[in-house]
């Protein structure tokens, strides 16, 4: 019975910044299927807006709780978006493609990161979400990583950065394919290894042709599939470190990185009816948008501000240095 009420009353805590991160969510999909732009940014800006939001007693718990557990389980949930079938359906070339350009854009990122003055895992968080799934990404990095006051910032600005990113390049890198007159397939190969997002993989590559929009969006899966790896690196990486402000140690695979890996293996079975894939990849994407807007509620945008233009610079020569890689990669390989 002491329980019961324990939890009936941890609820009602968390149940207000709950409620008004979803309703923060469910804005920014409205202005994001109205308007074209990527519904992370909307959730993020919205969410910043309401930032007064999280030093109030009443809703704080729960945003803390929405920008932290919720995303957690966001982030496990994309493990039903791939499966084992379709990164081998495309052959060997694709695999060691998008092995060597994750490896090495987010070697590149942490050194280059280091020259100007970052600490290394933030070169990791920004070449992590550059080289695999943009948002996505970011925000599954920085759960792995221990806590830290200069975290959370550097997330935002992140996700902000790829989310923008890769809106310029559903628009430009189209073109580019078409520029170097690549084939279908290799237009596919191209678009799914270069941008960012996952939906603006399948905006660019559907836009091109069908066969395009399909090899994209596998290619693009491959890189969705390399989180797990990179997670664990990051974990180990901070284990080695030590612990965080509050002398705690990350577990070596964090629980959303094991729930990650066993819905990929579900999902490889071809047992999942494509309903139920669908339900969870849409309840995955729900999770990611309220997150990242209980994460909008506790930043202020002149912190984002503060960051200097050595960041910004960072991000953009990790998107050129992906598109010149990959465009070498296949020179190669193809």
């Amino acid at each position: 019975m002491t329980k019961f009420m324990d939890f009936r009353l941890r609820s009602r805590e968390l149940m207000s910044g709950f409620i008004v991160s979803t309703v923060v969510a469910a804005a920014a999909c409205f202005l994001s299927e109205h308007y074209g732009a990527p519904v992370m940014l909307f959730a993020l800006l919205l969410g910043m807006g309401l930032n007064f939001l999280s030093s109030e007693s009443q809703c704080k718990a729960g945003i803390e709780f929405t920008a932290r557990t919720v995303l957690r389980i966001g982030i496990a949930l994309l493990g039903m978006r791939i499966t084992l079938g379709q990164i081998t359906a495309l052959g060997w070339q694709p695999i060691v493609l998008v092995i060597t350009l994750v490896i090495v854009t987010v070697s590149v990122s942490v050194i280059t990161a280091k020259i100007l003055g970052f600490k290394k895992l933030f070169g990791m968080l920004t070449g992590g979400a550059t080289a695999i799934c943009g948002a996505s990404a970011a925000l599954a990095l920085s759960a792995a990583f221990p806590q830290h006051p200069q975290k959370e910032k550097a997330t935002l600005f992140t996700v902000i950065g790829v989310s923008a990113l890769s809106t310029l390049a559903m628009i430009i890198y189209p073109m580019i394919a078409r520029w170097l007159e690549l084939s279908p397939q290799q237009a596919g190969v191209f678009l799914g290894a270069t941008i960012h997002d996952v939906a603006q993989v399948v905006g660019a590559g559907y836009s091109m042709s069908p066969e395009t929009g399909d090899t994209a969006t596998v290619v693009k899966l491959m890189r969705v599939a390399m989180l797990l790896p990179v997670i664990i690196c990051a974990a180990m990486i901070t284990r080695m470190q030590g612990g965080d402000a509050t002398g705690k140690h990350p577990p070596l695979l964090p629980w959303f990185a094991v729930g990650f890996l066993i819905l990929a293996c579900i999902n490889s079975t071809g047992w999942v009816p494509s309903m139920l894939q669908q339900g969870v990849n849409e309840l995955s994407k729900w999770c990611l948008v309220i997150a990242i807007s209980a994460l909008g509620m506790k930043t202020q945008l002149k912190e984002l501000a503060s960051v200097g233009i050595k960041p910004i610079l960072l991000m953009l020569g990790e998107t050129i240095f992906l598109v010149v890689l990959v465009l070498l990669l296949m020179h190669w390989m193809f």
